[in-house]
């Protein structure tokens, strides 16, 4: 038999999920579904990422999330997501997955905006899980050839999970 060659490594990120207040339960989207669709983009973004990783999400309200915007972007309003990433740690263990960052979600906002849109909150809480994954993952979408790379990706990745296209829908919409 035929040496099949290395074994392939496998993209792995350890997901927590903390929720700082019970709006999320009108949100009605599980722990589980969210590290889904952060480990979703983290394997489609990863194609050079060679160790294990791991991400914190964090379910908050308006009132927290305009706190963090007004401290670390200095606009005073809420937001839908918002990433920061984790600093580099000097002294790592090897063996340790390598903190990437927090994706933060605004509650009351993620209603509204499904609302507005027409579609599951649950979809829309995962598909800026998914953003804000790609975020710390080194995207942006300042440049507009970066923010359709970052959609095109985004879209891909909310496909696989059975979630449909955002931006088609924004597209439907608006007029």
């Amino acid at each position: 038999m035929a040496d099949p060659g290395p074994s392939p490594t496998f993209l792995f990120l350890e997901v927590d999920v903390v929720c700082h207040t019970e709006i999320w339960d009108r949100v009605a989207v599980s722990d589980e579904a969210l590290a889904r669709a952060a480990r979703a983009a983290f394997t489609a973004a990863s194609h050079a990422q060679q160790e294990p990783c791991e991400a914190t999400i964090v379910l908050t309200d308006d009132a927290e999330m305009r706190a963090l915007n007004r401290a670390w972007r200095g606009k005073d309003s809420s937001t839908n997501v918002l990433s920061f990433l984790a600093g580099h740690s000097p002294g790592a263990i090897a063996s340790e997955a390598r903190p990437l960052g927090e994706v933060v979600l605004a509650a009351e906002t993620v209603l509204a905006e499904a609302a507005d849109r027409g579609i599951p909150a649950a979809d829309h809480a995962a598909h800026l899980v998914v953003h804000g994954t790609l975020h710390l993952l080194g995207f942006d979408h300042e440049r507009d050839e970066d923010a359709e790379a970052m959609e095109a990706l985004e879209t891909k990745v909310l496909s696989a999970l059975g979630i449909a296209d955002p931006y088609a829908a924004e597209a439907e919409v608006s007029p």
